[in-house]
């Protein structure tokens, strides 16, 4: 099985993060993987991201996260920032369909998404300050507009989980439907899109992308900053602690 799935169904086109043996986090190869199918799919209606087995997704993925290359480390960050950028460029609607958690830059990937439906068993929320890092590709800087300043900043430092019913009235998701009834959702969603216009569905799309557009130099100006903290005691020190699965200390 690959680690991308990308399945063509119809007029969708379907992309699943596929190594829920590690939360469907992502490698740089992964995110190139699914930044060329968004890339690729004007021919389709709409786009449905999604995850297997129970995950949506936890983000990227460094095989040694303690003493992982500097030039590794950068090179997952930016090919971050790629995936995020052609999901907004992406002239169809995209639908992130959400399973189970979707974590730091998975909650990334939800903000990015033109709309979101999950299950009740689902969970949101970022990690970043949790383990020496920072959500700069949405969740500082997107995520507001989408949920208030307050709340997002909730969610950016204080590294909270929420249920799919707290997603959902915050705004961050559009629908919660059963934890079998996911398929079944996104196909009515589909049925809808598919009556409308896709020339005007693109130019609200493009048109919609003001507030993303302006964070454009704020993501690439924090993504530098990340990239500096690299090696960084806080780094080290949130790395390992998420390795040996105990609470960071950060004071000593």
């Amino acid at each position: 099985m690959a680690d991308i799935e990308i399945e063509d169904r119809g007029s969708a086109r379907w992309i699943r993060i596929n190594r829920p043996e590690r939360r469907n986090a992502y490698d740089g190869d992964m995110a190139a993987a699914m930044t060329e199918a968004f890339q690729t799919a004007s021919r389709f209606d709409a786009v449905i991201l999604t995850g297997s087995g129970g995950s949506f997704c936890a983000g990227g993925y460094l095989a040694d996260l303690e003493s992982a290359e500097a030039d590794t480390i950068r090179e997952l960050f930016t090919s971050s920032l790629r995936l995020v950028d052609a999901i907004r460029a992406c002239p169809r609607p995209v639908i992130a369909a959400v399973d189970g958690a979707a974590a730091g830059g998975g909650n990334e990937l939800v903000i990015a998404c033109d709309f979101a439906i999950a299950t009740q068993r689902s969970t949101f929320g970022q990690t970043g300050p949790r383990v020496g890092s920072a959500p700069v590709l949405g969740a500082t800087n997107l995520l507001p507009i989408q949920i208030g300043e307050k709340r997002a900043k909730e969610m950016a430092m204080m590294c909270r989980r929420y249920s799919a019913e707290q997603a959902l009235a915050m705004g961050l998701i559009n629908e919660v439907t059963s934890d079998d009834g996911l398929d079944e959702a996104v196909e009515r969603w589909l049925a809808e899109i598919h009556v409308l216009s896709p020339r005007s569905l693109e130019i609200v799309k493009v048109s919609s992308n003001l507030w993303w557009n302006a964070a454009g130099d704020n993501m690439r100006t924090s993504l530098g900053m990340l990239v500096q903290a690299i090696g960084s005691d806080d780094m080290i020190e949130g790395a390992r602690a998420f390795l040996e699965k105990r609470p960071p200390n950060f004071r000593d």
